[in-house]
């Protein structure tokens, strides 16, 4: 169900930390270790994150040999920009019409 991902996806994205992760593994995957590393944050601390990114389908575990790898998953990142960009047309007339009040009244 698309609002359910949505919810989830969304909750997920309101963590900073979360975010920061999901913008390094845009650059490439990367080991929980090396996701963990600039936040000093402990590992069970930084595995939380990862299992709520995994749960709203934004990332990956890869298993290679004993070590577990991330990769970011773009079709949930997808998903969400496109609900964002059905609201965006509202948005922008929402702002022209307040410009243009402005300008008529100040």
């Amino acid at each position: 169900m698309i609002t359910k991902d949505l919810t989830s996806i969304f909750a997920a994205l309101a963590d900073p930390t979360r975010r920061a992760i999901i913008e390094r593994l845009a650059i490439g995957e990367a080991s929980a270790g090396q996701l963990a590393e600039p936040f000093g944050i402990s590992k069970p601390a930084i595995s939380k994150h990862l299992k709520v990114l995994e749960n709203a389908n934004l990332i990956v575990r890869k298993k290679d040999a004993q070590w577990h790898r991330f990769q970011l998953q773009s079709d949930s990142l997808k998903l969400a920009s496109d609900w964002i960009a059905r609201y965006r047309q509202f948005w922008e007339d929402q702002f022209d019409a307040l410009a243009e009040y402005l300008n008529k009244n100040i």
